[in-house]
Protein backbone atom coordinates (compact mmCIF):
# COMPACT_ATOMS: atom_id res chain seq x y z
CA UNK A 1 0.00 0.00 0.00
CA UNK A 2 1.31 3.41 -0.90
CA UNK A 3 2.63 5.41 2.01
CA UNK A 4 0.89 8.72 2.62
CA UNK A 5 1.08 11.51 5.15
CA UNK A 6 -1.18 9.60 7.45
CA UNK A 7 -1.71 5.98 8.33
CA UNK A 8 -4.39 3.68 9.69
CA UNK A 9 -5.25 3.70 13.37
CA UNK A 10 -3.98 0.13 13.69
CA UNK A 11 -0.57 1.11 12.34
CA UNK A 12 -0.47 4.18 14.56
CA UNK A 13 -1.23 1.99 17.56
CA UNK A 14 1.65 -0.37 16.91
CA UNK A 15 4.25 2.30 16.36
CA UNK A 16 3.01 4.62 19.10
CA UNK A 17 3.18 1.70 21.52
CA UNK A 18 6.68 0.71 20.42
CA UNK A 19 7.93 4.28 20.53
CA UNK A 20 6.45 4.89 23.96
CA UNK A 21 7.87 1.66 25.35
CA UNK A 22 11.33 2.30 23.90
CA UNK A 23 11.48 5.85 25.18
CA UNK A 24 10.24 4.85 28.61
CA UNK A 25 12.85 2.11 28.82
CA UNK A 26 15.57 4.50 27.76
CA UNK A 27 14.57 7.05 30.37
CA UNK A 28 14.47 4.36 33.07
CA UNK A 29 17.92 3.18 32.09
CA UNK A 30 19.27 6.70 32.03
CA UNK A 31 20.40 6.38 28.43
CA UNK A 32 18.34 9.19 26.96
CA UNK A 33 21.08 11.76 27.10
CA UNK A 34 20.21 15.21 25.81
CA UNK A 35 23.34 15.34 23.74
CA UNK A 36 23.85 16.98 20.38
CA UNK A 37 22.60 15.23 17.27
CA UNK A 38 25.50 13.16 16.00
CA UNK A 39 24.72 13.32 12.30
CA UNK A 40 27.26 13.11 9.47
CA UNK A 41 29.35 16.04 8.33
CA UNK A 42 28.37 18.92 6.03
CA UNK A 43 26.26 18.16 3.01
CA UNK A 44 27.94 17.87 -0.35
CA UNK A 45 28.74 21.32 -1.70
CA UNK A 46 28.29 23.04 1.65
CA UNK A 47 30.85 25.55 2.87
CA UNK A 48 33.16 24.25 5.58
CA UNK A 49 31.64 26.61 8.14
CA UNK A 50 28.03 25.93 7.15
CA UNK A 51 25.68 24.60 9.79
CA UNK A 52 23.98 21.45 8.51
CA UNK A 53 20.44 20.79 9.71
CA UNK A 54 18.94 17.33 9.45
CA UNK A 55 15.22 17.29 8.60
CA UNK A 56 13.15 14.12 8.58
CA UNK A 57 9.77 13.40 7.03
CA UNK A 58 7.86 10.25 6.08
CA UNK A 59 5.85 11.14 3.00
CA UNK A 60 7.67 10.41 -0.25
CA UNK A 61 5.01 12.33 -2.17
CA UNK A 62 5.91 15.54 -0.35
CA UNK A 63 9.68 15.11 -0.53
CA UNK A 64 10.14 17.02 -3.84
CA UNK A 65 8.17 20.02 -2.54
CA UNK A 66 10.16 20.19 0.67
CA UNK A 67 13.39 19.89 -1.25
CA UNK A 68 12.32 22.99 -3.18
CA UNK A 69 11.67 24.68 0.17
CA UNK A 70 15.15 23.67 1.34
CA UNK A 71 16.75 25.02 -1.85
CA UNK A 72 15.01 28.36 -1.43
CA UNK A 73 15.85 28.49 2.27
CA UNK A 74 19.53 27.86 1.56
CA UNK A 75 19.48 30.59 -1.08
CA UNK A 76 18.18 33.02 1.52
CA UNK A 77 20.43 31.63 4.27
CA UNK A 78 23.81 30.77 2.74
CA UNK A 79 25.24 29.94 6.16
CA UNK A 80 22.85 27.01 6.56
CA UNK A 81 22.37 23.69 4.77
CA UNK A 82 19.32 21.42 5.05
CA UNK A 83 19.72 17.68 4.61
CA UNK A 84 16.39 15.92 4.15
CA UNK A 85 15.85 12.25 4.98
CA UNK A 86 12.62 10.45 4.07
CA UNK A 87 11.59 7.17 5.67
CA UNK A 88 8.42 5.16 5.21
CA UNK A 89 5.94 5.26 8.08
CA UNK A 90 6.96 1.75 9.14
CA UNK A 91 10.53 2.87 9.82
CA UNK A 92 10.05 6.51 10.69
CA UNK A 93 9.06 6.29 14.34
CA UNK A 94 11.45 3.43 15.08
CA UNK A 95 14.36 5.42 13.66
CA UNK A 96 13.25 8.57 15.46
CA UNK A 97 13.02 6.73 18.77
CA UNK A 98 16.42 5.16 18.20
CA UNK A 99 17.78 8.59 17.36
CA UNK A 100 16.47 10.05 20.60
CA UNK A 101 17.94 7.18 22.60
CA UNK A 102 21.35 7.55 20.94
CA UNK A 103 21.32 11.36 20.87
CA UNK A 104 21.70 11.17 17.08
CA UNK A 105 18.30 12.07 15.69
CA UNK A 106 17.32 14.94 13.39
CA UNK A 107 17.33 18.61 14.29
CA UNK A 108 13.83 19.06 12.90
CA UNK A 109 11.21 16.44 12.09
CA UNK A 110 7.62 16.06 10.96
CA UNK A 111 5.55 15.35 14.06
CA UNK A 112 2.15 13.74 14.68
CA UNK A 113 -0.55 14.54 17.23
CA UNK A 114 -0.47 10.99 18.58
CA UNK A 115 3.27 11.22 19.27
CA UNK A 116 4.21 14.69 20.45
CA UNK A 117 2.55 14.58 23.90
CA UNK A 118 4.86 11.73 24.89
CA UNK A 119 7.90 13.48 23.41
CA UNK A 120 7.03 16.72 25.20
CA UNK A 121 6.50 14.93 28.52
CA UNK A 122 10.02 13.51 28.29
CA UNK A 123 11.59 16.86 27.46
CA UNK A 124 12.50 15.89 23.90
CA UNK A 125 11.01 18.92 22.13
CA UNK A 126 12.00 22.58 22.04
CA UNK A 127 9.47 25.29 22.84
CA UNK A 128 9.29 27.38 19.67
CA UNK A 129 8.31 30.40 21.74
CA UNK A 130 11.73 30.31 23.40
CA UNK A 131 13.77 30.52 20.18
CA UNK A 132 14.52 33.82 18.44
CA UNK A 133 13.38 32.93 14.92
CA UNK A 134 10.05 31.46 16.00
CA UNK A 135 9.29 33.54 19.11
CA UNK A 136 7.23 36.15 17.26
CA UNK A 137 5.37 33.95 14.81
CA UNK A 138 1.72 34.94 14.57
CA UNK A 139 -0.03 31.59 14.84
CA UNK A 140 -3.34 33.27 14.14
CA UNK A 141 -2.25 33.47 10.49
CA UNK A 142 -2.61 29.70 10.08
CA UNK A 143 -5.92 28.00 9.38
CA UNK A 144 -8.03 28.42 12.48
CA UNK A 145 -7.28 26.11 15.36
CA UNK A 146 -4.33 24.25 13.86
CA UNK A 147 -1.67 25.81 16.05
CA UNK A 148 -3.73 25.18 19.21
CA UNK A 149 -3.30 21.45 18.70
CA UNK A 150 0.44 21.87 19.26
CA UNK A 151 0.40 23.93 22.45
CA UNK A 152 1.52 21.99 25.51
CA UNK A 153 -0.24 22.07 28.86
CA UNK A 154 2.20 24.67 30.16
CA UNK A 155 1.81 26.90 27.10
CA UNK A 156 4.86 25.81 25.10
CA UNK A 157 4.48 25.71 21.30
CA UNK A 158 5.82 22.33 20.23
CA UNK A 159 5.00 22.38 16.54
CA UNK A 160 4.88 24.73 13.56
CA UNK A 161 1.71 23.85 11.59
CA UNK A 162 2.51 22.46 8.15
CA UNK A 163 -0.77 21.12 6.73
CA UNK A 164 -4.30 20.00 7.52
CA UNK A 165 -6.65 17.29 6.40
CA UNK A 166 -10.37 16.66 6.29
CA UNK A 167 -12.54 13.83 4.96
CA UNK A 168 -14.79 13.45 1.91
CA UNK A 169 -16.50 10.74 -0.15
CA UNK A 170 -14.64 9.47 -3.22
CA UNK A 171 -16.56 7.64 -5.93
CA UNK A 172 -16.34 6.46 -9.54
CA UNK A 173 -18.79 8.38 -11.72
CA UNK A 174 -19.03 5.35 -14.01
CA UNK A 175 -20.40 3.24 -11.16
CA UNK A 176 -22.83 5.97 -10.15
CA UNK A 177 -24.12 6.29 -13.72
CA UNK A 178 -24.48 2.52 -14.08
CA UNK A 179 -26.69 2.58 -10.99
CA UNK A 180 -28.99 5.12 -12.66
CA UNK A 181 -27.75 7.97 -10.48
CA UNK A 182 -25.87 11.19 -11.09
CA UNK A 183 -23.24 13.03 -9.05
CA UNK A 184 -25.99 15.43 -7.98
CA UNK A 185 -27.70 12.53 -6.22
CA UNK A 186 -24.71 12.34 -3.87
CA UNK A 187 -24.92 16.02 -2.96
CA UNK A 188 -26.78 17.04 0.16
CA UNK A 189 -27.19 13.57 1.64
CA UNK A 190 -28.35 13.28 5.24
CA UNK A 191 -27.58 10.65 7.85
CA UNK A 192 -28.72 9.65 11.29
CA UNK A 193 -27.80 6.62 13.46
CA UNK A 194 -31.38 5.31 13.60
CA UNK A 195 -32.18 4.54 9.95
CA UNK A 196 -29.13 5.93 8.13
CA UNK A 197 -31.14 8.60 6.30
CA UNK A 198 -30.70 9.16 2.57
CA UNK A 199 -27.05 8.13 2.90
CA UNK A 200 -27.97 4.56 3.75
CA UNK A 201 -30.49 4.48 0.90
CA UNK A 202 -27.72 5.44 -1.53
CA UNK A 203 -25.39 2.80 -0.08
CA UNK A 204 -28.10 0.17 -0.39
CA UNK A 205 -28.75 1.05 -4.03
CA UNK A 206 -25.05 1.03 -4.91
CA UNK A 207 -24.52 -2.40 -3.29
CA UNK A 208 -24.84 -5.29 -5.76
CA UNK A 209 -24.80 -9.02 -5.00
CA UNK A 210 -23.24 -11.75 -7.13
CA UNK A 211 -26.52 -12.16 -9.05
CA UNK A 212 -26.73 -8.49 -9.97
CA UNK A 213 -29.44 -7.70 -7.43
CA UNK A 214 -29.07 -4.35 -5.68
CA UNK A 215 -29.22 -3.89 -1.93
CA UNK A 216 -32.57 -2.10 -2.12
CA UNK A 217 -34.17 -4.74 -4.36
CA UNK A 218 -36.10 -7.86 -3.43
CA UNK A 219 -33.97 -10.99 -3.43
CA UNK A 220 -30.70 -9.25 -2.50
CA UNK A 221 -28.20 -11.69 -0.96
CA UNK A 222 -26.10 -9.93 1.74
CA UNK A 223 -23.83 -12.96 2.09
CA UNK A 224 -22.63 -12.91 -1.50
CA UNK A 225 -21.80 -9.34 -2.45
CA UNK A 226 -19.95 -8.28 -5.59
CA UNK A 227 -19.92 -4.52 -4.95
CA UNK A 228 -20.22 -2.95 -1.51
CA UNK A 229 -21.89 0.43 -1.22
CA UNK A 230 -19.23 1.67 1.23
CA UNK A 231 -15.55 0.73 1.26
CA UNK A 232 -14.27 -0.40 4.63
CA UNK A 233 -11.62 1.56 6.52
CA UNK A 234 -11.31 -1.08 9.20
CA UNK A 235 -12.44 -0.53 12.77
CA UNK A 236 -10.81 2.89 13.13
CA UNK A 237 -9.18 2.36 16.50
CA UNK A 238 -9.37 5.25 18.96
CA UNK A 239 -10.02 8.07 16.49
CA UNK A 240 -11.70 6.54 13.43
CA UNK A 241 -10.45 9.46 11.36
CA UNK A 242 -11.83 8.21 8.04
CA UNK A 243 -13.92 5.39 9.50
CA UNK A 244 -16.47 6.70 11.99
CA UNK A 245 -15.39 10.07 13.44
CA UNK A 246 -17.39 11.93 10.76
CA UNK A 247 -20.50 10.00 11.71
CA UNK A 248 -20.20 10.44 15.47
CA UNK A 249 -19.10 14.06 15.06
CA UNK A 250 -22.24 14.80 13.04
CA UNK A 251 -24.33 13.90 16.10
CA UNK A 252 -22.62 16.62 18.17
CA UNK A 253 -20.35 14.15 19.95
CA UNK A 254 -16.75 15.04 20.83
CA UNK A 255 -13.86 12.82 21.83
CA UNK A 256 -13.01 14.48 25.13
CA UNK A 257 -14.08 17.23 27.50
CA UNK A 258 -11.73 19.75 25.84
CA UNK A 259 -10.52 20.36 22.29
CA UNK A 260 -6.92 19.92 23.44
CA UNK A 261 -5.57 18.13 26.53
CA UNK A 262 -8.88 16.69 27.58
CA UNK A 263 -8.92 14.62 30.75
CA UNK A 264 -12.03 12.54 30.04
CA UNK A 265 -12.94 10.56 26.93
CA UNK A 266 -16.58 10.21 25.94
CA UNK A 267 -16.93 6.69 24.57
CA UNK A 268 -19.71 6.15 27.09
CA UNK A 269 -21.87 8.68 25.19
CA UNK A 270 -24.88 7.01 23.49
CA UNK A 271 -24.29 9.16 20.40
CA UNK A 272 -20.95 7.59 19.52
CA UNK A 273 -22.16 4.12 20.46
CA UNK A 274 -25.22 4.43 18.21
CA UNK A 275 -23.03 5.75 15.39
CA UNK A 276 -20.72 2.75 15.66
CA UNK A 277 -23.65 0.39 15.88
CA UNK A 278 -25.05 1.80 12.63
CA UNK A 279 -21.72 1.67 10.80
CA UNK A 280 -20.77 -1.88 11.68
CA UNK A 281 -24.37 -2.91 11.21
CA UNK A 282 -23.79 -2.29 7.50
CA UNK A 283 -21.82 -5.56 7.44
CA UNK A 284 -24.86 -7.67 8.31
CA UNK A 285 -26.91 -5.77 5.74
CA UNK A 286 -24.24 -6.50 3.13
CA UNK A 287 -23.43 -2.84 2.40
CA UNK A 288 -19.85 -2.97 3.78
CA UNK A 289 -17.21 -5.71 3.78
CA UNK A 290 -16.82 -7.82 6.93
CA UNK A 291 -13.70 -7.70 9.06
CA UNK A 292 -12.72 -11.13 7.77
CA UNK A 293 -12.29 -9.65 4.30
CA UNK A 294 -10.32 -6.49 5.11
CA UNK A 295 -8.52 -7.41 8.35
CA UNK A 296 -6.27 -4.88 10.06
CA UNK A 297 -4.89 -3.47 6.81
CA UNK A 298 -7.92 -2.26 4.82
CA UNK A 299 -7.29 -0.70 1.43
CA UNK A 300 -10.34 1.44 0.59
CA UNK A 301 -8.71 3.09 -2.42
CA UNK A 302 -8.00 -0.32 -3.94
CA UNK A 303 -11.59 -1.36 -3.24
CA UNK A 304 -12.82 1.66 -5.19
CA UNK A 305 -10.31 1.21 -8.00
CA UNK A 306 -11.14 -2.47 -8.44
CA UNK A 307 -14.89 -1.91 -8.38
CA UNK A 308 -15.25 -3.79 -5.10
CA UNK A 309 -16.80 -0.71 -3.46
CA UNK A 310 -18.82 2.20 -4.85
CA UNK A 311 -18.05 4.93 -2.31
CA UNK A 312 -14.92 5.40 -0.24
CA UNK A 313 -14.66 7.82 2.68
CA UNK A 314 -11.09 9.04 2.92
CA UNK A 315 -8.86 11.98 3.70
CA UNK A 316 -7.71 14.90 1.58
CA UNK A 317 -4.13 13.62 1.76
CA UNK A 318 -5.25 10.72 -0.43
CA UNK A 319 -6.37 12.92 -3.35
CA UNK A 320 -3.41 12.02 -5.53
CA UNK A 321 -3.82 8.30 -4.91
CA UNK A 322 -7.50 8.29 -5.84
CA UNK A 323 -6.93 10.56 -8.84
CA UNK A 324 -4.39 8.07 -10.20
CA UNK A 325 -6.68 5.04 -10.04
CA UNK A 326 -6.81 3.57 -13.53
CA UNK A 327 -10.20 3.39 -15.19
CA UNK A 328 -11.87 5.53 -12.51
CA UNK A 329 -13.66 8.75 -13.43
CA UNK A 330 -13.18 10.28 -10.01
CA UNK A 331 -15.86 12.25 -8.24
CA UNK A 332 -15.78 13.70 -4.73
CA UNK A 333 -18.86 14.37 -2.61
CA UNK A 334 -19.33 15.93 0.78
CA UNK A 335 -19.88 13.83 3.85
CA UNK A 336 -23.59 13.51 4.69
CA UNK A 337 -25.20 15.99 7.07
CA UNK A 338 -25.91 14.54 10.48
CA UNK A 339 -28.33 15.39 13.28
CA UNK A 340 -26.42 18.65 13.90
CA UNK A 341 -27.65 19.86 10.50
CA UNK A 342 -24.40 19.75 8.53
CA UNK A 343 -21.44 17.45 7.77
CA UNK A 344 -18.64 17.19 10.32
CA UNK A 345 -15.10 16.12 9.46
CA UNK A 346 -12.18 15.37 11.71
CA UNK A 347 -9.68 18.23 11.50
CA UNK A 348 -6.13 17.03 11.86
CA UNK A 349 -2.78 18.54 11.06
CA UNK A 350 0.90 17.75 11.09
CA UNK A 351 3.60 20.09 12.33
CA UNK A 352 7.36 20.48 12.36
CA UNK A 353 9.07 20.08 15.73
CA UNK A 354 12.60 20.82 16.90
CA UNK A 355 14.45 18.16 18.85
CA UNK A 356 15.73 19.22 22.26
CA UNK A 357 18.89 17.32 21.33
CA UNK A 358 19.74 19.55 18.37
CA UNK A 359 23.11 21.25 18.88
CA UNK A 360 21.89 24.16 16.74
CA UNK A 361 18.43 25.07 18.07
CA UNK A 362 18.47 28.67 16.88
CA UNK A 363 19.49 27.65 13.37
CA UNK A 364 16.86 24.92 13.44
CA UNK A 365 14.29 27.54 14.42
CA UNK A 366 15.18 29.57 11.33
CA UNK A 367 14.39 26.52 9.18
CA UNK A 368 11.14 25.83 11.06
CA UNK A 369 10.08 29.45 10.71
CA UNK A 370 10.65 29.18 6.97
CA UNK A 371 8.72 25.89 6.81
CA UNK A 372 5.75 27.74 8.29
CA UNK A 373 6.07 30.75 5.98
CA UNK A 374 3.98 31.68 2.95
CA UNK A 375 7.06 31.15 0.76
CA UNK A 376 7.46 27.48 1.65
CA UNK A 377 3.82 26.62 2.06
CA UNK A 378 3.02 28.04 -1.37
CA UNK A 379 5.69 25.77 -2.85
CA UNK A 380 4.15 22.81 -1.04
CA UNK A 381 0.66 23.80 -2.15
CA UNK A 382 1.76 24.11 -5.77
CA UNK A 383 2.79 20.44 -5.68
CA UNK A 384 -0.86 19.46 -5.33
CA UNK A 385 -0.38 16.76 -2.68
CA UNK A 386 -1.78 18.19 0.58
CA UNK A 387 -3.39 21.36 1.89
CA UNK A 388 -0.77 23.52 3.65
CA UNK A 389 -1.66 25.15 6.95
CA UNK A 390 -1.41 28.77 5.81
CA UNK A 391 -4.23 30.20 3.67
CA UNK A 392 -1.78 31.15 0.93
CA UNK A 393 -0.57 27.58 0.75
CA UNK A 394 -4.13 26.25 0.85
CA UNK A 395 -5.08 28.47 -2.08
CA UNK A 396 -2.05 27.30 -4.05
CA UNK A 397 -3.08 23.69 -3.42
CA UNK A 398 -6.67 24.32 -4.51
CA UNK A 399 -5.37 25.78 -7.77
CA UNK A 400 -2.94 22.90 -8.28
CA UNK A 401 -5.67 20.32 -7.76
CA UNK A 402 -7.97 22.27 -10.09
CA UNK A 403 -5.28 22.11 -12.79
CA UNK A 404 -5.51 18.33 -12.41
CA UNK A 405 -9.26 18.47 -12.87
CA UNK A 406 -10.13 18.01 -9.19
CA UNK A 407 -12.67 20.15 -7.35
CA UNK A 408 -11.48 20.00 -3.75
CA UNK A 409 -14.01 22.38 -2.22
CA UNK A 410 -15.44 19.47 -0.22
CA UNK A 411 -12.27 19.42 1.88
CA UNK A 412 -11.84 23.17 2.34
CA UNK A 413 -15.50 24.07 2.91
CA UNK A 414 -15.66 22.17 6.19
CA UNK A 415 -12.72 24.20 7.48
CA UNK A 416 -14.08 27.50 6.20
CA UNK A 417 -17.44 26.81 7.85
CA UNK A 418 -15.97 25.42 11.06
CA UNK A 419 -17.72 22.08 10.61
CA UNK A 420 -14.86 20.17 12.15
CA UNK A 421 -13.99 17.84 14.99
CA UNK A 422 -10.51 18.08 16.48
CA UNK A 423 -8.27 15.04 16.63
CA UNK A 424 -7.88 14.27 20.36
CA UNK A 425 -4.67 15.37 22.04
CA UNK A 426 -4.26 13.77 25.46
CA UNK A 427 -1.70 12.20 27.70
CA UNK A 428 -1.17 8.43 27.54
CA UNK A 429 -2.38 8.25 23.94
CA UNK A 430 -0.26 5.21 23.11
CA UNK A 431 -1.63 3.30 26.09
CA UNK A 432 -5.18 4.32 25.21
CA UNK A 433 -4.73 3.12 21.63
CA UNK A 434 -3.37 -0.17 22.90
CA UNK A 435 -6.62 -0.69 24.81
CA UNK A 436 -9.04 0.67 22.21
CA UNK A 437 -7.84 -0.86 18.94
CA UNK A 438 -8.42 -4.56 19.72
CA UNK A 439 -11.75 -3.67 21.31
CA UNK A 440 -12.86 -1.74 18.22
CA UNK A 441 -11.76 -4.70 16.09
CA UNK A 442 -13.95 -6.98 18.21
CA UNK A 443 -16.91 -4.66 17.70
CA UNK A 444 -16.37 -4.70 13.93
CA UNK A 445 -16.04 -8.49 13.93
CA UNK A 446 -19.26 -8.78 15.91
CA UNK A 447 -17.72 -10.39 18.98
CA UNK A 448 -18.40 -7.43 21.29
CA UNK A 449 -21.42 -5.21 21.91
CA UNK A 450 -20.96 -1.48 21.37
CA UNK A 451 -22.48 -0.86 24.80
CA UNK A 452 -19.35 -2.34 26.44
CA UNK A 453 -17.54 0.88 25.51
CA UNK A 454 -19.11 2.39 28.62
CA UNK A 455 -16.97 0.16 30.81
CA UNK A 456 -13.96 0.59 28.52
CA UNK A 457 -14.34 4.35 28.76
CA UNK A 458 -13.86 4.14 32.50
CA UNK A 459 -10.67 2.15 31.98
CA UNK A 460 -9.11 4.59 29.55
CA UNK A 461 -10.09 7.59 31.68
CA UNK A 462 -8.34 5.81 34.53
CA UNK A 463 -5.14 6.03 32.49
CA UNK A 464 -5.45 9.82 32.54
CA UNK A 465 -5.92 10.10 36.32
Amino acid sequence: MQQTTRTTSQQATRYARRATASLAAAVAAGTLALAGCAGPGPAAGAAEDSVVLDYWLWDANQLPAYQRCADEFERQNPDLQVRISQYGWDDYWRKLTAGFVAGAGPDVFTDHLTQYPGFAERGLLRDLNALDATADVDYGEFQEGLSDLWVGQEGAQYGMPKDFDTVGLFYDENVITEAGLSPEDLDGLDWNPDDGGSFEKILAHLTVDENGVRGDEEGFDPDNVAVYGLASNGSGGTVGQTTWSWLAGATGWKFTDADVWGTEYHFDDPRVQKSLDWLFGLVEKGYMAPYEEVGTEPNPQQALGSGRAAISANGSWMLGTYANLEGVDLGIASLPSGPVGHPVSMYNGLADSISAQSPNPEEAARWVEFLGSDDCQRLVGEAGVVFPARPAGTEAAVEAFADKGLDTSVFTDTVDKGHTLFHPVTEEYGAIEAVMTPIMDEIYIGDREVSTLTEVNGRINGLLD
